[in-house]
């Protein structure tokens, strides 16, 4: 029987507080404290205190259980001010032998798309973050949002990383199945597990869609289609905050996850496997190459989500021109206050795409429009330009900018 992948992404931005053009020179929180407090307790309750509780009862009850998590840098940070025992619950977790923590850069940010050197910077940091919070050492790669590229299998290779994960679109397939391991066009080959997406986002998006003529998923039908897949494995990859958040408890998504895995591991042969453990398992079966880049997001898969009109574009060119400054700075604070502003969520804010595209970026801003998240946005980083030093080469302050260990 084919085993499962299984992977969750949990993450919270670092929301903008209301910031106008009189905050400019005079006001240097930029950051949304209450708001970011009250949702990080609202997600905590809904989702991540009952659904760690899921996965532990999971793990006691089945031994062929497994699942994985990439925790960013920023939500490990809220839930150790604001949530801790949910936090506690992570810890518990990531103890497990049949829990594995990926590696991801610390702010969930679009650091790729501007700076290799930022990249590197933030990997490292969420490396030392993760160990310091959960006490692991991450050994595969998952990057912003599946942001994949060739370019990228790269340098993660270079990392020390075992393995890298991507979206199983189209653009990188071909014709080929997403049920296999595969390797990059690297100089060693770097493995890479690919999202069966259509199976994930059954359950992300669909679940609750009383108009999807599949409505309604049982476990039965679920774990029938996973088994009607050919190949070495199923990889489903989707958002933590899926269970109890997007799909809200009263849909019977906790209930559907925990009866479908109870199912399936009643059969002979069924197992779940950690990202790890399928590299080591089976052997890659092809190289893909990703000229251009990849992502999960969105109909088109790849980066229009963050950076696909001009209002993003300039947003992300005009905050990372600040970089070198903020190096020189060698302050802890204003390199803080940069990361914070990279993170991808702010990007997706300003998306002017229409139909069902459209929809899914409002409902997750907190902004009247687009254009009011790219204006309050440009106001912060206007207010940080002002706070820097003049441009120098210096690196950043030991205190905020590590050598990445070897993975």
């Amino acid at each position: 029987m084919i085993p499962v992948c299984l992977y969750f992404q949990v993450h919270q931005p670092y929301r903008l507080r209301r910031y106008n053009y009189f905050d400019v020179g005079r006001e240097h929180r930029y950051f949304d404290d209450e708001a970011n407090r009250n949702l990080l307790a609202t997600v905590a309750t809904r989702c991540y205190v009952p659904a760690t509780a899921l996965c532990e009862r999971l793990l006691e009850r089945h031994p062929r259980f497994a699942v994985s998590f990439s925790l960013s840098g920023t939500v490990l940070e809220q839930l150790r001010a604001w949530a801790p025992e949910a936090l506690a619950a992570f810890r518990r977790l990531a103890a497990s032998e049949r829990v594995e923590i990926l590696a991801e850069t610390s702010h969930h940010s679009l650091a790729w798309l501007a700076s290799r050197e930022e990249f590197l910077d933030q990997v490292a940091l969420h490396r030392r973050i993760v160990l310091e919070e959960l006490g692991v050492e991450p050994r595969v790669f998952r990057n912003t949002e599946l942001i994949y590229s060739d370019s990228l299998a790269a340098a993660v290779e270079d990392l020390g990383f075992r393995g890298v994960l991507a979206d199983g679109v189209e653009p990188l397939l071909g014709p080929r199945s997403p049920a296999h391991v595969y390797r990059a066009p690297t100089p060693k080959g770097l493995p890479l597990l690919l999202r069966h997406f259509r199976l994930s986002d059954d359950v992300a998006f669909r679940f609750s869609d009383r108009s999807w003529r599949e409505w309604p998923l049982t476990p039965e039908k679920y774990d029938r289609w996973i088994s009607g897949v050919s190949g070495d494995l199923v990889s489903l990859f989707m958002d933590f905050e899926t269970f109890g958040e997007h799909q809200r408890r009263e849909t019977g998504i906790f209930e559907f996850f925990e009866n479908w895995v109870g199912r399936r591991l009643a059969r002979r042969g069924a197992a779940f496997l950690t990202p790890s453990a399928a590299i080591e398992r089976f052997e890659p079966s092809d190289t893909l190459s990703a000229p251009r880049l990849l992502s999960w997001a969105d109909e088109a898969r790849d980066v229009s989500a963050w950076q696909g009109n001009d209002l993003q574009r300039d947003a992300l060119g005009k905050l990372f021109a600040l970089e070198r400054r903020v190096r020189s700075s060698g302050s802890a604070s204003l390199a803080e206050d940069f990361r914070r502003l990279s993170t991808s969520d702010h990007f997706y804010y300003m998306a002017t795409k229409s139909a069902g595209d459209g929809g899914v970026h409002a409902h997750f801003s907190p902004f009247d429009s687009p254009y009011d998240a790219y204006i309050g946005f440009m106001h912060v980083v206007s207010d940080l330009e002002r706070r820097l030093p003049r441009p120098s080469r210096a690196g950043l302050h030991p205190e905020t900018s590590r050598p990445a260990p070897r993975a």
